[in-house]
């Protein structure tokens, strides 16, 4: 099923944050570093213990995390995004191709090392999206 969720970014305090509305709202929270990652390879050592991905899930409740700045960093309007889980790889490439269109193209979609079929767009109004399919297969 496609479902939206939040998608919050900070600035190195992430898990700071996450453990806060953890604190907040209880719930389960998933937290896994960049060292932790295959990406860890490619990124500044002082960056492998700052957060790649975080959830907190309680029910229907998702909100998930990251400390991957943007290049031009954190401003007012970029620091939620939202999250767009697809039920299928047609569903994520027709919404992408959409919700692109008039906008930005900032992350093609594409296949990643945790199997997912991703990639992120602003669109013509502004609003920062992250298209994401589970289900792929290719790498």
């Amino acid at each position: 099923m496609t479902s939206i969720q939040t998608y919050l970014t900070f600035n190195g305090n992430c898990r700071e944050a996450m453990t806060f509305y953890k604190d907040c709202l209880g719930g389960e929270l998933v937290l896994q570093t960049i060292g932790e990652s295959p990406a860890s390879a490619e990124i500044p050592a002082f960056m492998r213990p700052f957060i790649l991905h975080s959830s907190l899930t309680k029910g229907s409740l998702v909100i998930t995390g990251s400390d991957m700045v943007p290049e031009n960093g954190l401003m007012p309007g970029n620091t939620v995004s939202l999250l767009l889980n697809c039920a299928s790889e047609d569903e994520a490439r027709t919404y992408y191709t959409r919700l692109a269109t008039d906008g930005i193209a900032t992350h093609p979609l594409e296949s990643t090392f945790w199997g997912a079929l991703f990639g992120g767009l602003t669109d013509k109004f502004g609003l920062h999206w992250l298209i994401n399919f589970e289900g792929n297969s290719r790498q």
